[in-house]
C-alpha cells in the first residue's frame, strides 16, 4: 500500500507536472532497487566504441536522452550503433581518425558531455567540416572552457559571443600536442583534450588543480590507448595515434542517480533501502563521504569490480543527519549531487555550508539560485553564496508549486524533498528527469510504503 499519492499530470504544452501528496505520517521507503546505468560511462562507451576498430558491446547503457544524443551524433559521423532499447548495444567502430563529415548539423540535445567531449574528436580530423548545436539550455552554457585549450592545439572553432556559445562550427585540423594546466577540475575539459590528443602526433598532457572523475582514463586504457597517469600532480598524458579496439563494456548503476535514494532513505524515518549494482569509482564517491560526515547510515555491500570499475550495493537506513561543511577538493567528486545534498541539509540539525561550487551556476540551470529559490518556497532556510549555499536545517517543509527549470537533477531533488513536506507538492516540468533517469517516478511509487505494514 502506498503512503504517498504520486501522479503525473500532462499539460497542453506536453510538459508534465509531478504531484506528490504525502498521505500518511507513517511513510517510509523500503525495498531493493536498481538505478539506470552511469551516464558518464555510457557516453564514453558509445564514443570510444565509435572510433575503435571492430565491435564494442555495451551492457547496461543508460537509456536517457543524453546518451541518445551521443548515439545520434556518432551515427551521423559514420559509426553503426544498434537500437539502444535493448539489453545489449552494439557499436561497429570506424577506427581512429575516420569520422565522416556529416550532411547536417550535429545536435547534442541537452548534453554538455556530448558536445564538449565530441569537440576534441571533431577538431582533430583534418579536412572535414562540422557544425554542432543543442537545445535552448545547452546553447546558453559555456563552451570556452574547451574551445580555448583546443585553440591552443591549433583547432579552428567558431561560435556565438566570441566562440563561447553553441552553435559551433569546426574546421578539422592536424593539431599540435600541448601541456594544458586547467584552471578548474573538470572531467569534461580533461576528456575533451585527451580525445583531441588521441588523434594528434606526440604527447598531450592535462594537469588539474584537483582530481576530477577518471572514467575517460579507465576506458581509454581498456580500449588500448597509450595513457599515463601521475596522481601526485593530477596529470594525465596521452600519446597520439594509438589504435583502439572494440571492447565489452558493462555499465554500472549511476551513483548520481543512486544519490536521490541515499538521501531519501536518510531523511524519511523508518526507511531501509538497498540500491544495487552502483558504481563506486573513488572519483565519484564524494556523495558517500559527505553523507557519512552528516551521520548517514550507509553500508557498501557485495563490493566487486566489473569491467575495470568498482561496484557495490548501497544499503541506506534512516538516521538523523547533522550539518557539515562541504568544500574544497571533494567538490569535483560530488558536483552533480549538490542539489540533492542541499535537500539532505534541509533536514539536518544545524547549518550546512557548501562552498567552492560556482560551477553549479553554469549547469543545465543555475543550480545554486534555483535550488535556493525552490526549497525556500517550501519553507526551507537557504541562503545563496557566490559559490554555494548556506542551509539552516530543521524547518518544516510545506507542499507548494515548484519548478524543475527543465533541469533533471533539480526536478528529482525537489521530489525527494516533497516526501518530507506536509501536504501536496507540484513539480512543474518534471519530464526533465528523463535526461538521466527515465523511470524515476515509477521507482518513487515502488519504494513508498507504510511503516506499520512492514
Amino acid at each position: 500500500m502506498s503512503a504517498a499519492i504520486i501522479t503525473l499530470e500532462t499539460q497542453e504544452t506536453g510538459s508534465h507536472n509531478l504531484i506528490i501528496h504525502r498521505s500518511d505520517s507513517d511513510l517510509s521507503l523500503q525495498g531493493r532497487i536498481q538505478v539506470p546505468g552511469d551516464k558518464s560511462i555510457s557516453h564514453r562507451a558509445l564514443m570510444l566504441g565509435a572510433i575503435a576498430e571492430g565491435e564494442t558491446e555495451i551492457q547496461g547503457l543508460l537509456l536517457g536522452e543524453d546518451p541518445r544524443s551521443t548515439a545520434s551524433c556518432f551515427r551521423s559521423l559514420g559509426a553503426e550503433i544498434s537500437d539502444l532499447n535493448t539489453q545489449l548495444v552494439r557499436v561497429q567502430g570506424i577506427g581512429l581518425g575516420n569520422l565522416q563529415e556529416p550532411i547536417d548539423v550535429l545536435n547534442a540535445g541537452n548534453s554538455g558531455t556530448t558536445i564538449r567531449l565530441m569537440l576534441g574528436l571533431l577538431a582533430s580530423h583534418p579536412g572535414r567540416f562540422f557544425a554542432v548545436t543543442g537545445d535552448d539550455s545547452l546553447r546558453s552554457r559555456p563552451m570556452s572552457r574547451v574551445v580555448k585549450p583546443l585553440q591552443q592545439m591549433s583547432a579552428q572553432i567558431w561560435g556565438r559571443k566570441g566562440n563561447t556559445l553553441a552553435p559551433l562550427a569546426i574546421q578539422g585540423q592536424s593539431l599540435k600536442p600541448i601541456h594544458y594546466h586547467s584552471p578548474i577540475a573538470s572531467a569534461q575539459v580533461k576528456s575533451c583534450i585527451l580525445l583531441a590528443g588521441l588523434n594528434t602526433e606526440g604527447k598531450t598532457t592535462v594537469t588539474e588543480p584537483a582530481l576530477s572523475r577518471d572514467h575517460s582514463e579507465r576506458m581509454l586504457k581498456a580500449f588500448g590507448a597509450d595513457l599515463t597517469i601521475d596522481p601526485g600532480s593530477n596529470s594525465v598524458t596521452i600519446t597520439g595515434n594509438a589504435k583502439l579496439y572494440g571492447q565489452k563494456v558493462i555499465v554500472p548503476g549511476d551513483i548520481s542517480s543512486a544519490a536521490f535514494w541515499l538521501v531519501a532513505g536518510s531523511i524519511v524515518p523508518g526507511s531501509d533501502l538497498v540500491v544495487e549494482n552502483v558504481g563506486v569509482n573513488p572519483t565519484r564517491t564524494g556523495i558517500l563521504e559527505a553523507l557519512t560526515t552528516m551521520g548517514a547510515n550507509i553500508q557498501l555491500e557485495n563490493q566487486r569490480e566489473v569491467a575495470g570499475e568498482p561496484v557495490a550495493d548501497l544499503h541506506v537506513r534512516y538516521s538523523q543527519l547533522q550539518s557539515c561543511t562541504i568544500a574544497g577538493d571533494i567538490i569535483p567528486r560530488l558536483i552533480d549531487e549538490i542539489p540533492i545534498l542541499s535537500v539532505a541539509a534541509t533536514f539536518a540539525k544545524g547549518t550546512t555550508i557548501i562552498r567552492d561550487a560556482a560551477e553549479l551556476r553554469v549547469k543545465e540551470s543555475d543550480r545554486i539560485t534555483v535550488m535556493a529559490q525552490q526549497l525556500n518556497k517550501m519553507g526551507a532556510r537557504v541562503t545563496e553564496l557566490a559559490d554555494g549555499m548556506e542551509i539552516t536545517g530543521g524547518t518544516t517543509l510545506v507542499g507548494t508549486e515548484v519548478d524543475s527549470y527543465t533541469d533533471h537533477r533539480i526536478g528529482m531533488s525537489l521530489a525527494i524533498a516533497a516526501l518530507n513536506a506536509i501536504g501536496t507538492t507540484t513539480i512543474h516540468r518534471a519530464e526533465a528527469a528523463a535526461i538521466s533517469y527515465p523511470n524515476f517516478t515509477s521507482t518513487l511509487v515502488e519504494v513508498c510504503r507504510l511503516r506499520k505494514l512492514q
